[in-house]
């Protein structure tokens, strides 16, 4: 009887215990929802370019050039006055220069390039020379529309424009 004594006080006793424990915290199963958070990454590899009111997604280069570039854009979008070179770029100053590391590379459309340490130069055909690339256009639709003939203004940033 004893015995049967003990194990119906220990039974008793586990659950006691286990009625406090679920009591004072929330079972595994249960569950808070936090508030969703708004998205503040920006992405370090993409930039975007809009040319006359639509815009183009691009991706940096790897070199200090284009992360120059990043780091620039980093305090707001750069608007820039572009003038149509050859009729297969359009360049213009960047306001100062950038770290360069100068290739001979022919370039195609989409291109994105520094040429003399301060100028920009968007390409939408093709031309071999000497540049530090700084990014690519990665959808070229409309990019040789957009461009057009004559002098654009170009703006560049780290979002898209809404």
């Amino acid at each position: 009887m004893k015995r049967i004594g003990y194990a119906l006080w220990t039974v008793v006793l586990v659950l006691c215990l286990a009625a406090c424990s679920t009591a004072s915290h929330p079972s595994p199963t249960s569950t808070i929802s936090p508030e969703p958070k708004e998205d503040t990454t920006v992405d370090t590899h993409t930039f975007y370019l809009t040319v006359e009111g639509v815009t183009f997604p691009a991706t940096f280069a790897d070199n200090q050039g284009a992360e120059a570039l990043a780091d620039l854009l980093t305090d707001g979008p750069l608007t820039l006055s572009l003038e149509d070179y050859g009729g297969f770029e359009k360049v213009g100053s960047l306001g100062q220069s950038l770290p360069t590391s100068n290739t001979h590379i022919t370039t195609q459309s989409g291109d994105i390039v520094l040429y003399q340490g301060k100028q920009i130069v968007l390409f939408y055909g093709s031309n071999a020379w000497s540049y530090t690339p700084l990014g690519q256009v990665t959808d070229l639709t409309g990019w040789q529309e957009a461009l057009g003939h004559g002098d654009v203004t170009v703006t560049l940033s780290l979002t898209a424009p809404h």
